[in-house]
């Protein structure tokens, strides 16, 4: 039987038709945390990626549970925006005690909204990539748990959709902190100017985007929600990841501006 596994931070491989063999670990300058991309664990990774020992998945379902300890509202169910959030919607859902309904389908005969020319376009493709689900939410006041806000023009159409079809109050509810910062480590985030978070519109956000209440993880909660069963591992059998020196570290930059390694610019 094969087994499969990530190559550790600074891990040299050797594979060969007998065997796969570790030669070496190199070690992180004095010791420091090494820096895995959070954003993996928030949107970028596939749900069944297993990453330092635990399931994308479970951790998205960790940050609903999180979002929904730090942000609860007093609503009647709990969405998402099909799909990627669905794993935080589902732990959101859980924690407050709220059933968890589908309020949206997606449209599976339209293509991608955001090669769309120009804003408008955009837009109405947002709304006809999603079909509404209007019996499940008629009358009823709707937490949508998104994964991020990034420009923040995706989900204006979307709360405007579910009001007119019949939802009485919308809340927003965000499984990963705001972004802030641009990435130098090789993820295309838009620009300082473009990320909501730095627009004077964030102050106002709700108001902004047409939603009855927005609140985004903290920073705090992300990161305890990645960390929680990487550190429980370790203390449980120190000997599991011999090479994981150290804490588990995270790069958080494009959340806090504090970069992993000095920037040479």
């Amino acid at each position: 039987s094969r087994y499969y596994r990530e190559v550790l931070p600074g891990e040299i491989v050797k594979i060969s038709r007998h065997d796969v063999q570790t030669l070496d670990v190199v070690r992180r300058p004095e010791g420091d945390p090494s820096a895995f991309c959070i954003f993996e664990y928030v949107y970028f990774a596939r749900p069944d990626s297993i990453f330092e020992g635990q399931m994308v998945y479970s951790v998205r379902r960790r940050c609903g549970q999180q979002l929904a300890i730090e942000a609860p509202v007093e609503a009647d169910l709990v969405s998402t925006v099909p799909e990627s959030a669905t794993p935080a919607a589902l732990g959101y859902a859980q924690k407050c005690g709220l059933p968890y309904v589908e309020v949206l389908c997606k449209n599976r005969y339209v293509g991608r909204t955001f090669i769309q020319p120009n804003m408008r376009l955009r837009q109405l493709g947002v709304a006809k990539k999603f079909g509404v689900l209007s019996d499940n939410f008629k009358g009823k006041r709707v937490v949508i748990i998104d994964d991020s806000i990034v420009r923040g023009n995706t989900i204006s159409p979307i709360i405007k959709l579910l009001r007119e079809s019949g939802a009485k109050e919308v809340h927003i509810r965000v499984a990963s902190p705001p972004i802030r910062f641009p990435c130098y480590m090789g993820i295309n985030i838009p620009t300082k100017e473009e990320l909501i978070a730095n627009r004077p519109e964030f102050h106002d956000l709700a108001n902004y985007i047409g939603a009855d209440s927005v609140v985004y993880l903290s920073v705090e909660g992300l990161v305890s929600s990645v960390q929680e069963s990487i550190k429980a591992r370790q203390d449980n059998n120190p000997k599991t990841h011999k090479s994981f020196t150290g804490k588990p570290g995270h790069c958080i930059a494009c959340l806090t501006g504090d970069y992993p390694v000095e920037l040479e610019w």
